[in-house]
């Protein structure tokens, strides 16, 4: 039996490493809520942490601490393999005299490793890390499988184009299942799972030990409660004798894999056929070189799959060699997303002069002309980056995390803001290792680092250096517009109040909202017209709670956190006879006095406002639309009360023009429509119909524009008064219009839900074309393609006999489904939570205002009872 025990050393050097671009690796850390990804940081460090003690390197915030999530991103920079320098070898390097068949990862390099949320409350962390990273690492809990936060966040990075590869965590947990949670990510991350690693369960069916290495054909133990250091490693041969049920495995994974990559890699086709057509006899660096191809492909077509326990050590050091060995480094991603003026293209084809940038002069010598200066322009051009994260730290101050495309920025260097068009210095450069930074003269391209101290740059802002030109003034045109893909920010759904203590804390609550806002552009502030409540609106409860947190424990802001106040409209059920009123009275010791003649009619649908504000109208009356009502002011005759004045010939004081007229009468009847008669919320759906008699309601120049619109007001108001006194009033709700996307197996209950519990009405039943889950429709049209049957994966010890049928099931489940509905704001205040119960966390929702609504009696009883303080 041949077996070798090898010793990792973990202790880091902090200098010497390689740092070109070729040794950097820029990789996205994501994972379900509390999946023990931070185990993997501290495998490079001299001590330990974990999530349940809550003592992670990357958890640092006491909110991160005390929930065991991560809230915010972190960004550390290590090295792996950790080896003192002089043992670095560049194995890319053809005139190497090392061994060429080792693999990459033998040499160290430098990887810029971002932790992000597992939270679906805080997708816009997530978002604005895989805008700037070249690789994924995707952490799947191995007892719950894909999860739904996994499914959108799998999506997202497959929007930007990023590989990623999966790691199967907690293996060694009760009910953890290897293989089913692989056909998840079949069915659920529509790709072809590539198992390059299997569990090794001590006797078949004992504790998880160690994983079986599909590409190198060796089984790696790891010692039982030890620290991770120290593996032994078995040859086919030698695990032929200790676990031939595992050898055995692994001989079928290895044809499955090689199997799998022939379809979409022709080289290895060359390799299988070379050696015999024996999967077992291809060299492991042919596998390693068809996984890379296939995942720089960008088709998302493979998944890489790997298998581990981090808490107890087990498979730690392979996920890093294979970080180093498939994922791109920065000169093999993809060409970062430029626009410069109307023109759009790469930043790489921009430098090297093949990206056609054009001028004024539209004629063929003009675009040559404007393209040979750009090309000029951009040889100037020192350094390209995106601001990704803005943090107010309490020690450094304003913390701008940045992604350089190209050039170097140093220290103490004029930085040009081409989205606000500003120019700032950036004083102190850091690079950070989650809470703790080291001061750097520069960030070199390919690298994530923080600048100190940029009073302006906001999330997503582009930041180019220049050479040449007065700092201040920033470079010429067109490269002061030049910008990186912005950064998307999707849209809030969840909303609430946000009330100072006192009028005096009310503009301090301001500032550290703009503060806040800055930091997280998924928060959103808006004044409710009607009620006049701040709102805060985000992604999620939680995300709200976080932030209030946030506001008063660390900006100090003596406010709290309240229910959304409804904006409910009042409509008036019967017409009024007209209402004559003479406002005559002394305001600020000017005499007014004016008339005016009002009534009003209630507009039974919209249908009904679009024909009266149009063909219905007398010719010369004067008519606007205004928050639902229709305003109509007629200017009658001297000689007839029924006929419409003319212009040219009325009987008008001088210092009143028509437009005056009919201004003040609009303001006044708008005043009265503020406030309703019954309910005193704002009228709804009411034609005004306002006549002026210049004979009767005219009085020299005391009939002023403030006494008409008076006049106005009060005849509109006594109308509305006799229109309830008469059939009274009744009121009415703003209705969403709601997109929910939810799977086949969640669709039953979220549309009983929406048409039985909270009075919507469905609209439309779809297949998820329009889903916010699904990335494009290259990625649906994959999804079909993905046979669950054909999957391999290796059996589960404990798992129950599968059902006949059950895969077929599992697609049929996962079907994404769109609903459509209508549903009254009230009750979507606080959907998000319950939507997640009922979908298991896989259900999200859009909504935007669609129009005001009449309640139903019941409805309308229940919502006055409430407001009234009669239900609790």
């Amino acid at each position: 039996m041949s077996t070798e025990v090898t010793e990792i050393h973990q202790d880091s050097p902090k200098n010497g490493i390689i740092h070109s671009m070729s040794k950097n690796r820029q990789v996205h850390w994501p994972s379900r809520g509390g999946s023990d990804k931070d185990e993997e940081y501290r495998h490079h460090r001299t001590y330990r942490c974990n999530v349940d003690d809550g003592s992670t390197v990357t958890d640092f915030l006491p909110a991160e601490r005390a929930r065991g999530i991560t809230i915010q991103s972190a960004a550390i920079t290590f090295h792996w393999p950790p080896h003192p320098p002089e043992t670095v070898r560049d194995t890319r390097n053809p005139t190497s005299t090392e061994n060429p068949t080792l693999p990459i990862s033998q040499a160290s390099h430098t990887i810029n490793l971002i932790d992000t949320p597992g939270h679906a409350d805080f997708t816009f962390e997530v978002l604005r890390s895989l805008r700037i990273l070249d690789g994924a690492v995707c952490i799947l809990d191995g007892v719950a499988g894909v999860e739904a936060q996994t499914e959108k966040v799998w999506h997202q990075a497959s929007n930007y184009h990023i590989p990623s590869i999966i790691y199967v965590n907690k293996l060694d947990r009760d009910g953890a299942t290897f293989g089913k949670t692989v056909k998840e990510v079949g069915s659920k991350l529509h790709g072809w799972p590539a198992v390059c690693q299997i569990p090794w369960w001590e006797g078949g069916k004992g504790q998880f030990i160690g994983v079986g290495d599909v590409v190198a054909l060796k089984a790696l133990r790891w010692t039982t409660g030890g620290d991770g250091k120290n593996v032994k490693v078995f040859d086919l041969n030698a695990l032929e004798s200790i676990e031939p049920k595992l050898a055995q495995e692994l001989r079928k994974a290895r044809a499955a894999l090689v199997e799998l990559l022939s379809e979409y890699d022709e080289e290895l086709v060359e390799k299988f056929l070379e050696h015999g057509e024996n999967h077992v006899a291809i060299p492991p660096t042919a596998i390693t070189e068809s996984l890379r191809r296939c995942l720089l492909r960008n088709t998302g077509k493979i998944i890489p799959v790997f298998a581990g326990a981090s808490f107890r050590n087990i498979g730690v050091q392979p996920i890093l060699d294979a970080i180093i060995d498939l994922l791109p480094d920065p000169t093999e991603a993809l060409d970062a997303e430029v626009s410069i003026g109307s023109a759009k293209g790469g930043l790489n084809r921009l430098i090297e002069g093949k990206l056609i940038v054009e001028g004024t002069d539209q004629s063929k010598a003009g675009a040559l002309r404007a393209h040979t200066q750009a090309v000029d322009l951009v040889r100037n051009l020192r350094a390209c980056a995106l601001a990704f994260k803005v943090v107010n730290d309490p020690r450094r101050g304003v913390l701008v995390y940045v992604r350089v495309y190209s050039g170097t920025i140093h220290r103490n260097v004029s930085l040009f803001n081409t989205n606000l068009h500003i120019s700032e210095r950036a004083p102190r450069l850091l690079k950070m290792y989650a809470s703790d930074a080291v001061e750097v003269q520069s960030i070199s391209a390919g690298q994530i680092g923080v600048i100190v101290g940029l009073r302006h740059a906001r999330t997503g802002d582009t930041l180019v250096s220049y050479a040449g030109t007065n700092p201040k003034a920033g470079p010429p045109a067109p490269l002061d517009s030049l910008q990186l893909r912005p950064i998307d920010i999707p849209p809030p759904v969840f909303f609430a109040s946000m009330e100072p203590h006192s009028l005096s804390e009310e503009k301090h609550l301001g500032e550290v909202l703009a503060i806040l806002l800055r930091e997280d552009p998924s928060l959103q502030v808006s004044i409710d017209p009607d009620s006049g409540q701040t709102l805060l609106s985000g992604m999620g409860e939680l995300h709200l709670e976080i932030a209030r947190d946030r506001l008063v424990e660390d900006f100090k802001a003596k406010a709290s956190m309240g229910k959304i106040e409804v904006g409910y409209r009042e409509y008036i059920r019967t017409s009024s006879p007209p209402e004559m009123v003479m406002f005559d009275r002394e305001t600020a010791g000017k005499k007014g006095k004016a008339g005016c003649t009002a009534s009003v009619v209630p507009l039974s649908t919209s249908a009904d406002i679009t024909s009266l504000s149009s063909s219905t109208l007398q010719e010369d009356a004067y008519s606007t639309l205004r928050d639902g009502n229709l305003i109509t002011i007629s200017i009658t005759s001297p000689d007839s009360a029924d006929t419409p004045c003319d212009v040219s010939t009325r009987p008008l004081p001088s210092h009143l023009s028509l437009s005056t007229i009919h201004t003040s009468l609009t303001n006044g009847a708008l005043a009265a429509l503020a406030r309703g008669p019954q309910h005193s919320f704002p009228l709804h759906s009411t034609h005004v119909k306002l006549t002026f008699d210049p004979a009767t309601h005219v009085f020299g120049a005391e009939t002023t524009s403030a006494a008409m619109s008076s006049a106005a007001r009060l005849a509109t108001q006594a109308a509305l008064k006799s229109a309830a006194a008469q059939g009274g009033t009744a009121l009415m709700e703003p209705v969403m219009n709601v997109i929910i996307s939810v799977d086949e197996a969640s669709l039953g209950a979220v549309v009983h839900d929406i048409s039985a519990s909270r009075g919507g009405h469905i609209i439309s039943l779809n297949d998820s074309g329009t889903s916010s889950m699904v990335a494009n429709n290259a990625t649906e049209a994959e999804a079909s393609v993905i046979d669950v049957r054909r999957i391999y994966a290796p059996p589960d010890p404990f798992a129950s006999p599968s059902v006949a049928g059950a895969e077929d099931q599992l697609d049929h489940n996962n079907r994404q489904r769109t609903i459509t509905a209508r549903v009254p704001l009230k009750e979507m205040v606080g959907y998000l939570k319950h939507l997640r119960s009922l979908t298991g966390g896989r259900g999200t929702f859009v909504m935007s205002v669609d129009r005001f609504e009449r309640m139903g009696a019941q409805r309308e009883k229940v919502v006055l009872q409430e407001m009234r303080g009669m239900v609790a």
